[in-house]
């Protein structure tokens, strides 16, 4: 995890962060593990699992990044209570992967995998949000190693967590399955406007039992 950098304060910025949050400069780095070295030859993108022709897609790094580029200009809360607002994420909205490999009728979460096998489950609703884009550059330029480069996902409307750092394929599941934090004792959903932290603050229905 990164050092704190200085917090800026003030109604205006309080009103527009979820409960619990704080306002913060720069963009901390947090992660677990270490940082993945990119290899571009070796790197492949897939979507498997319960896709409606029954078979896998896959993308190399120069066929993902040649897909049509969005930006979208969202906050990121992670759920250590720094949030950072209004950056321009740059990427491939993940309703196009969705267009290209379509999951079957009955799908109803994706899992999504990144390196050293790290994952985190979505409500297929949240991954087809308008603004949930794998993304490639912040502000323009490209991520670092340490922000994600070459792809992660982001879903402005949950906690950070949610969307991972290099990110190497979507699963999609006819039943919620829990994530690497999800089975650690992170809230199933994580919605910050709620301050979906935790399991123990889960109500039925937000995920398969621990």
């Amino acid at each position: 995890m990164g050092h704190p950098v200085e917090q800026e304060s003030g109604d205006a910025a309080r009103s527009e962060l979820p409960p619990g949050q704080r306002l913060q400069k720069g963009w901390p780095v947090t992660h677990y593990g270490p940082v993945p070295k990119f290899r571009p030859e070796r790197w492949e993108f897939r979507v498997f699992g319960a896709t409606a022709d029954g078979g896998k897609h896959c993308w190399t790094h120069e066929e993902l990044t040649a897909l049509p580029y969005a930006t979208v200009v969202a906050d990121l809360h992670c759920v250590t209570k720094y949030s950072m607002l209004g950056a321009e994420w740059g990427g491939i909205p993940a309703r196009a992967i969705l267009d290209i490999a379509p999951p079957a009728p009955e799908v109803t979460h994706v899992m999504v995998w990144a390196e050293y096998g790290f994952s985190s489950n979505l409500r297929l609703s949240d991954f087809t949000a308008d603004r949930a884009l794998f993304a490639t550059h912040k502000d323009g330029e490209l991520l670092t190693a340490e922000h994600g480069f070459p792809l992660r996902l982001i879903v402005p409307h949950l906690y950070a967590w949610k969307g991972p750092k290099w990110v190497r394929g979507v699963e999609y599941m006819t039943a919620d399955r829990r994530g690497f934090w999800e089975e650690r004792g992170y809230h199933n959903i994580g919605d910050p406007w709620k301050e979906q932290r935790y399991s123990y603050q889960e109500e039925p229905g937000d995920g398969p039992e621990l």
